[in-house]
């Protein structure tokens, strides 16, 4: 099973990571799949949330605006869902990678994106997944023990990436 988590400290940041990773992927040439996640800053209000779904797109709204005095999850499980039935066509027409931005709560709560994870586990298809410390407990139940937990950085997840995508195919 390939299957490596990052979770980087600060606020947005695994984020960036695994975009830039992805566009590192593609320039070099491998089938990505998945999304990346995309904050837009709004000053004192939350970021809005869109993803990025791979290779090349749409950009999809995740998030809700619920105004300055919400509190709650702003997520658009609609949106998200969306976002889950495009990677599942994309995945249905080969991969070398699998990338989740976030394992949520959506995801926690056995929706979203666990489909995606479970079916490019059982094609052997690597999957890098983003995962937040609310979120970890689950993520390790859902996957195993035999997940990889990587630094959030380039050098290492590319090295990973490199491994994995070399083993494809072969009994691990």
């Amino acid at each position: 099973m390939k299957i490596a988590y990052t979770m980087a400290p600060a606020r947005g940041d695994t984020d960036r990571l695994l975009f830039a990773v992805a566009e590192d992927l593609a320039a070099s040439g491998y089938r990505t799949c998945g999304t990346v996640q995309i904050n837009t800053d709004r000053g004192e209000q939350p970021c809005d949330m869109d993803v990025r779904v791979l290779p090349d797109g749409p950009v999809l709204r995740i998030s809700q605006s619920l105004g300055r005095g919400a509190r709650g999850c702003r997520l658009d499980p609609a949106s998200l869902e969306t976002a889950v039935g495009l990677v599942e066509a994309g995945l249905n027409h080969g991969a070398d990678i699998v990338i989740v931005n976030k394992f949520g709560k959506h995801e926690a709560e056995g929706r979203g994106f666990r489909t995606i994870i479970a079916a490019a586990i059982a094609r052997d298809i690597p999957v890098l997944v983003g995962v937040n410390a609310l979120n970890l407990d689950a993520f390790l139940a859902f996957v195993g023990a035999e997940a990889t937990r990587l630094e959030p950085s380039k050098d290492t997840l590319a090295r990973w990436l490199d491994t994995a995508m070399a083993t494809t195919g072969e009994a691990a």
